[in-house]
């Protein structure tokens, strides 16, 4: 394959082709150890102990989807990448790029349910920028938020997977998919209509329920772009073991399904915006699924899998027909500005 010298939509993907443009321009001009370890939210020592520090920019087209908006989104996003790294999140800032014409009534909307989710997730919006470009400059409107959280000692593992050994299981917390479906359907170039949902919402409540033995907690991943499949992948080259996943045992709506099958999609690689991979003791693992179902965003968590010493670095699908596959990364781009 030629060697691409522009950047293509399949640059934000989160897929292989993302991967390669962090390494290889990213990685290579801005190196240093914090960096390198490519976690979610960057671990930092303090005087006081250690702190994550993360940012994400959101320009998710449309803007207004059901279940959420660009400012939910970006509120969410950036909790989520704290939670799982083991964090408490404390604060975000927030900067718009906002297009000359933009609604004052839709900007409104946008900063109050900002206001709202950060609420929700018990943390402050302490800083913040605004710029407005010329009309056709910008599409509507484009958000940066950041984040910082505290990091407790026992949880310093979580972002590194150093713990994760043969045996341990794998949770998610409920239906993959949503999030891409609910875009899919939002966007007015598809004639495409469908009553699903996106699963925006923030994490850290749920990760905190069952956190209150964090050395049973491996390893935490947020399945945003590139979906379920692409954490799996990544953490099985990482750390140079195998995953087993059922198929069967991975909750996927039947409308998302439905959705999957007239546009071509797989719900493995379509992103989430509510939903996070765990990776937790074997010993432990029914314990936590327990705790997890007691709160709102875990009642559908499952046990989808687990970690094996065999095939290193690939992660084998049991299909739901009796076959197996190798999953890989994702390798293009399904469906861009997601998020």
């Amino acid at each position: 394959m030629q060697k691409e010298d522009r950047i293509l939509l399949s640059h934000g993907s989160g897929g292989k082709i993302s991967h390669d443009l962090i390494s290889q321009i990213f990685v290579k001009h801005f190196s240093n150890v914090h960096l390198e370890a490519q976690t979610d939210s960057a671990i930092l020592k303090t005087s006081e102990g250690e702190i994550a520090f993360t940012t994400d920019s959101y320009v998710v087209d449309p803007i207004f989807f059901t279940g959420g908006n660009i400012g939910k989104l970006a509120v969410c996003g950036t909790v989520n990448d704290l939670a799982v790294s083991g964090a408490q999140a404390q604060f975000l800032s927030c900067g718009f790029i906002i297009e000359e014409g933009f609604l004052l009534e839709d900007l409104e909307k946008i900063v109050a349910s900002m206001a709202a989710e950060a609420q929700k997730a018990g943390v402050k919006i302490v800083t913040g920028d605004t710029k407005v470009v010329n009309r056709g400059k910008c599409d509507k409107v484009f958000i940066n938020t950041a984040g910082i959280g505290f990091l407790p000692k026992s949880r310093h593992h979580i972002s590194f997977a150093d713990t994760i050994m043969p045996g341990d299981k794998i949770i998610v917390n409920g239906s993959i998919g949503d999030h891409g479906i609910a875009i899919l359907a939002a966007r007015e170039a598809l004639s495409f209509r469908t009553d699903i949902v996106s699963d925006c919402a923030p994490l850290n409540g749920l990760i905190e329920q069952v956190l209150q033995e964090p050395s049973a907690i491996r390893f935490m991943r947020d399945a945003t772009r590139g979906g379920l499949a692409t954490v799996l992948c990544e953490l099985a080259s990482e750390k140079n073991l195998g995953i087993d996943i059922d198929e069967a045992r991975i909750p996927v709506k039947e409308i998302v399904k439905g959705a999957c099958e007239v546009f071509g999609f797989d719900p493995l690689y379509l992103a989430n915006e509510g939903k996070v991979v765990m990776v937790v003791d074997g010993n432990m693992a029914d314990d936590i699924l327990t705790e997890m179902r007691k709160h709102p965003l875990g009642k559908e968590a499952v046990i989808i899998g687990e970690i094996v010493a065999g095939h290193p670095k690939k992660v084998l699908l049991e299909t739901a027909i009796g076959g197996r596959r190798i999953l890989d990364m994702l390798a293009g781009e399904m469906l861009p500005r997601i998020c």
